[in-house]
């Protein structure tokens, strides 16, 4: 079907008008009068609208062209619009219904809350909130390959299915071809008559490979789907979500930080520079002051702070009585933590650096205290945590050990830990979950709602 996107006649207004168009699109919105109706069509292509005039004298009936989300085509000749001379719209000669949209549409002129628009998934995104977030997204993900690109990165597509818990949690889905089954006497009989022959999970993390790729290509990225079956139900958390992890070889700690925050700054600014009519919505609906947080993280610096500095702040600070978390060196920092440091301490995202070795991950580097690790995450207001990354053990005895100190079997990370036998170098690399940073860019304050069908805790739509 010939036709011309409504992108291209809202960014070319002027070498459209005067001349005959056929568009495609869904009916947004429409209004009738006496001699003349109009409708906003969307064909998907921009968060814009376009006003198409139907006169009557031309248009007979317009009667089943204003219905909500009957799809359309329309041929008519672009002009400048009669109450704003810096838009368009179309004066429509022929339409044609391409489908009909019955009364009973479930999404109707009134606003509707997020909370019902998450139980109708698959019309949800022809929403301006969802046209908004799902254009972001698609964005921001070109923002992400951008960077990289630009920086003679490497793109790597690591397993989706693997047989190794990179977080060493066991939080991991298993997959299996057998399911349920009372003829095996043990585990190791099930998962030995298993398709792979041995225990099988979806990843929680592609950095064991991309490390593999690292020491190959010196600096790698990836970008997929990653999967915790944590049994959570709070707003920040899913079941399934997508994960941007560099790897960098020849790194150490302080230049992944310079790297995290050149990032996150690139990747911020992109959205800025090409979703201003998205971003302005969410700043009028969602976030007020959306866009002058956005362009301060372009613009200022980030904080830095050694844990250690951070929880001396967090126990001296105002509030250190009303956290439902009690705060002491060893914990694991809590959103209200969080929060607190880089919506009132520092009043900018920030760096927490060199945590307690017991939290993280065992392949975190080892410092030489020999109680902390040199990892760090990237917190920011509204948010908390939406980097955490590290220097990663290039010593071969000290990540062997860690290993067996947690419990872990050495026969599953034998190729991990040849990388610290054959040309060893020290190198870093941190984890961006795409959805918060969805949600931090935004400012939509659910996890659920940064994603077409999220996956969570008891929801498989």
């Amino acid at each position: 079907m010939k036709r011309i996107d409504i992108k291209e006649i809202v960014q070319n207004k002027k070498k459209f008008v005067g001349k005959s168009v056929t568009v495609c699109g869904w009916v947004r919105t429409s209004r009738d009068s006496k001699t003349v109706a109009f409708l906003e069509l969307n064909d998907g292509t921009t968060f814009k609208h376009m006003q198409i005039v139907l006169d009557k004298e031309v248009l007979k009936d317009v009667s089943t062209f204003l219905p909500l989300c009957t799809s359309l085509k329309v041929i008519g000749k672009v002009v400048v619009a009669a109450n704003n001379a810096e838009n368009v719209e179309i004066n429509a000669t022929k339409v044609e219904v391409l489908g009909e949209c019955p009364p009973e549409y479930p999404i109707q002129k009134k606003p509707h809350s997020l909370e019902f628009l998450r139980t109708i998934p698959h019309l949800r995104m022809r929403t301006n909130t969802f046209n908004a977030m799902f254009r972001v997204r698609s964005v921001l993900t070109n923002a992400i390959h951008k960077y990289y690109l630009d920086r003679n990165y490497v793109y790597a597509h690591t397993p989706i299915i693997t047989g190794s818990d990179c977080e060493g949690a066991g939080e991991g889905f298993k997959v299996t071809t057998i399911g349920f089954s009372s003829k095996f006497k043990t585990e190791e009989e099930y998962n030995a008559a298993d398709f792979f022959g041995q225990s099988a999970g979806l990843t929680v993390s592609g950095q064991l490979e991309g490390e593999m790729m690292a020491m190959a290509f010196g600096k790698i990225y990836t970008f997929g789907p990653t999967f915790r079956a944590e049994n959570s139900n709070t707003s920040r958390h899913a079941a399934e979500f997508w994960m941007n992890e560099p790897e960098v070889a020849f790194c150490d700690i302080n230049g992944l930080i310079e790297i995290a925050e050149e990032f996150i700054k690139f990747i911020t600014k992109f959205v800025l520079d090409n979703c201003k009519e998205e971003l302005s919505f969410f700043e009028r609906f969602y976030e007020k002051g959306l866009i002058e947080k956005l362009s301060s993280i372009v613009e200022k610096d980030f904080a830095k702070v050694d844990y250690t500095e951070a929880i001396e702040i967090l126990k001296k600070c105002p509030k250190a009585n009303e956290f439902v978390y009690p705060v002491e060196w060893g914990c694991d920092l809590q959103t209200e933590h969080e929060r607190y440091l880089t919506e009132e301490h520092f009043a900018r995202p920030c760096f927490v650096v060199n945590y307690p070795k017991d939290i993280k991950s065992f392949y975190m580097k080892q410092n030489d205290d020999g109680k902390t690790v040199a990892a760090t995450d990237l917190l920011v207001p509204g948010v908390g945590e939406i980097i955490g990354g590290s220097e990663r053990e290039a010593d071969y005895e000290k990540l062997k050990n860690a290993i067996i100190e947690r419990g872990m079997k050495i026969s599953d990370y034998e190729q991990y830990l040849d990388l610290r036998k054959y040309g060893s170098v020290p190198h870093a690399g941190f984890g961006l979950g795409l959805e918060r940073m969805l949600m931090y860019i935004t400012g939509i304050g659910n996890i659920r709602d940064t994603a077409i069908f999220p996956r969570a805790k008891g929801e498989l739509r």
